[in-house]
């Protein structure tokens, strides 16, 4: 299209005979522009998060110390079980002893029975002292 189609001025020869058409606010104007930092002054206060978050430790901290209650009362029990089972447990395990002794007496008895002057049981150490085995297993198969 053509500027004369356009502005409605035909027959136009030069650009200058166009008329000024320039760009202007809308009647009464623009609306005014914010720039000023405006912050809202809702929501809580400085103090109240600071106490609901005082009052969430607080609460967590109290947990922690019921939690750490019953644990120590499991921990106790469990340790009382204990306690209460291990005399029979040392009793299985003086008669498994006692059986396997035997075994190795009569097993020493039969491997020593050529050498003079020995003893079957005795302690070699002659400390005086009974001490059981340190492996806590009699196997004479091994020895």
């Amino acid at each position: 299209m053509t500027e004369s189609v356009i502005r409605n001025k035909p027959g136009m020869a030069s650009v200058k005979d166009m008329p000024v058409l320039q760009d202007g606010p809308p009647p009464g104007g623009f609306a005014p522009v914010r720039y000023a930092r405006r912050i809202p002054n809702k929501g809580p206060s400085a103090m109240a998060i600071f106490l609901a978050a005082f009052g969430a430790f607080s609460y967590g901290m109290y947990q922690v110390g019921q939690g750490n209650k019953i644990r120590r009362a499991l921990k106790e029990e469990k340790f009382a079980a204990r306690r209460a089972i291990l005399p029979v447990l040392q009793a299985e395990e003086d008669e498994r002893f006692v059986k396997e002794w035997k075994k190795y007496l009569e097993y020493e008895a039969e491997v020593m029975k050529d050498v003079p002057g020995w003893k079957v049981g005795e302690n070699v150490y002659n400390s005086g002292k009974w001490m059981p085995p340190a492996t806590g297993e009699l196997r004479p198969e091994v020895w």
